[in-house]
């Protein structure tokens, strides 16, 4: 995916920012420990993320930074211990199943000035499917039905359909854009 990296020096937060930073990790603990399915958990994962789609459901626990950053669309499963590193934007759209472990990066640091966050935004486009453990990397475009294998980290965008594994991701198979089901 093509996109411009926004550049942040942590050495730079206000007061404000710090401050919304620890309600942020209030709401996080918060929500961390309170009964799945429960309305209060369903306040809670609206508070954190602010745009949540229809049918979606973030399982805890979670860690992370900058939720307000994540857009989840309609229909969105994300199981357990996934961590949202979000300050450069993360969308993940209808449909899509994330299992337990993985990391959504958005931003890294700088190689040399470590205080320098580099952000770029990561895309999981509708009906991919992303396997137990894996990263996505900054800057990513996953493809629409795409399949992300465990323990996979991905650093290259992965086109539609296709099914990617290892380290780094490589595509091994292209999946029929025929066969999936439409609604």
């Amino acid at each position: 995916m093509d996109c411009k990296e926004e550049r942040v020096d942590m050495r730079n937060h206000t007061a404000e920012d710090i401050k919304k930073m620890q309600e942020t990790n209030k709401l996080v603990f918060q929500l961390n420990h309170t009964m799945p399915m429960s309305e209060e958990y369903s306040d809670l994962l609206q508070k954190i993320f602010g745009n949540i789609g229809e049918g979606s459901f973030v399982s805890a626990p979670i860690q992370g930074t900058c939720f307000d950053e994540v857009k989840i669309g309609n229909n969105v499963f994300v199981n357990s211990n996934c961590l949202f590193m979000s300050r450069g934007g993360i969308t993940i759209k209808d449909n899509v199943q994330i299992a337990s472990n993985c990391q959504l990066l958005s931003n890294n640091h700088d190689f040399y000035d470590r205080q320098i966050l580099t952000c770029k935004p990561v895309v999981i486009e509708e009906g991919a499917w992303i396997g137990a453990g894996a990263t996505i990397m900054p800057g990513i475009r996953v493809g629409k039905n795409a399949i992300v294998g465990a323990c996979s980290v991905v650093t290259h965008d992965v086109p539609d359909c296709a099914v990617v594994v290892g380290s780094p991701a490589k595509v091994i198979k292209t999946l029929d854009k025929d066969k999936f089901k439409t609604e």
